[in-house]
């Protein structure tokens, strides 16, 4: 019995990390530094076109604001705004939904934000920083050996 405990000793330690691990992610409070979305159009995008994923995600009260950077060398269309080159732009957001964005520099013409509530302590927490893990892990840059 004292062999078969041993054996099976890191299993259970690693378990009960990985479930500390899940209580804090879905309790522990949202916040942290920045409350801001950087999308940032890099030089010839004008010419090349940008991708971007599907949406981009931002929450209210948490990443609520997003912030343009044009570093192309001609000026920006984002909906309303015209964002000069190398010229840059803070947009809070405040209400809740998806809203689109006509952007002709963008693959497709159109950047769709979607704004989330801030979610509960609990299961929606939880949810909420897996789908920001993924988001994150799907829009990392590739780069190649040569880069």
């Amino acid at each position: 019995m004292k062999a078969c405990l041993q054996r099976h000793w890191p299993l259970s330690a690693l378990a009960g990390a990985l479930l500390l691990g899940v209580l804090l992610s879905m309790l522990a409070p949202l916040g942290g530094g920045s409350h801001q979305v950087l999308l940032e159009i890099p030089p010839g995008a004008h010419r090349t076109g940008l991708s971007l994923p599907h949406a981009i995600r931002l929450t209210r009260g948490v990443r609520d604001v997003l912030v343009l950077r044009n570093l192309d060398s001609v000026p920006l269309v984002f909906g309303p705004l015209r964002v000069k080159a190398g010229g840059e732009v803070r947009l809070p957001f405040e209400d809740v939904g998806v809203h689109h964005y006509v952007c002709p520099p963008i693959i497709g013409r159109q950047v769709t934000l979607q704004v989330l509530a801030a979610p509960g302590p609990g299961w929606g927490r939880l949810r909420w920083r897996l789908d920001n893990l993924a988001q994150s892990l799907r829009t990392l840059p590739l780069r190649g050996p040569d880069d």
